[in-house]
């Protein structure tokens, strides 16, 4: 794999998503001042851009266009925003760090924390018309987008995958029940991704299938490798406190099966996932298959 290739591409739409989320909101509404501050910290606070890179990947892996997938690729980075924004209240993972920065709530306080990760939310599903309203995605795929990001971050995928999370712990949780966590409260938002990019390029039942597959593959092994690095990672590059799963007394891959099976587990997930978009039904599947060995090898 062409390390400098993978990182370009990543740089290059990060930048672009990057660029957009900016003026994410039109500039004639009225928002409330601490509102519109808090809901841009947290969008600019860094961070890898995973998702909206995956949603411009699998776009672009069938033909589809960049600047089609964009506003889904926004909207799928603003949900994952909020998420991180309520995750780190007090009443939930408590953490006072994010990215390297204060968490939302240090900085805004609670209630405006809340309310930031709220107006993100909700946001998110204007974005995604925009696809149909200024890019010419039919309506009947857009509404397909709209109908899974619903599914795949609400009570069924990752709000309900959150709430397991909340409720794990060592000594009461099975590794089937860890296994739910992580394919809901991470592993779900990822495989949307790689659908709604499939979906703005008109990808094929079969295609969508591949994507699933593909998603379901890296999201697990992307969610192990943060259990490892929550574990042994450089605390300067992750941004924030490590250990705090073996403080909070959460389950792990590595609690279950130690290291060493876990990084073979991940080994195995990301072979399985490049395997299923090589197999002939991608039609330019080597940005995905770059993106997951990249993230196999990630350290923060």
């Amino acid at each position: 794999m062409d390390n400098t290739l993978i990182a370009h591409y990543i740089e290059e739409i990060s930048g672009l998503v990057t660029s957009r989320l900016r003026t994410i909101f039109p500039a004639e509404w009225e928002i409330p001042v601490n509102l519109q501050e808090s809901m841009q910290y947290s969008l600019m606070a860094g961070g890898k851009r995973l998702r909206p890179l995956l949603v411009i990947a699998a776009a672009e892996s069938l033909g589809g266009s960049r600047e089609a997938a964009l506003p889904v690729a926004c909207a799928v980075e603003m949900v994952h925003t909020y998420s991180l924004i309520h995750d780190d209240l007090p009443a939930m993972d408590d953490d006072d760090f994010r990215r390297g920065k204060p968490t939302n709530h240090k900085v805004f306080g609670e209630a405006m924390a809340i309310l930031g990760g709220d107006g993100l939310l909700t946001h998110a599903f204007y974005s995604v018309v925009e696809a149909h309203r200024k890019h010419g995605v039919p309506a009947e795929a857009v509404l397909s987008i709209v109908e899974e990001l619903s599914q795949f971050s609400g009570p069924v995928g990752m709000v309900g995958g959150q709430a397991a999370d909340m409720e794990g712990e060592q000594g009461i949780t099975s590794l089937e029940q860890l296994q739910y966590i992580h394919k809901h409260k991470t592993g779900d938002l990822i495989v949307f991704c790689l659908k709604a990019g499939g979906r703005i390029a008109g990808a094929s039942a079969a295609q969508l299938e591949a994507l699933e597959t593909y998603g379901r593959n890296i999201g697990l092994a992307f969610q192990i490798q943060d259990d490892i690095l929550d574990l042994v990672g450089d605390e300067s590059k992750l941004g924030k406190k490590t250990q705090s799963d073996v403080k909070q007394q959460k389950v792990t891959y590595p609690y279950f099966i130690g290291l060493d099976e876990s990084r073979a587990e991940m080994e195995r997930l990301t072979a399985e996932a490049k395997q299923i978009v090589s197999a002939g039904l991608i039609v330019e599947p080597d940005r995905l298959l770059q993106i997951a060995d990249y993230l196999l090898r990630r350290d923060h």
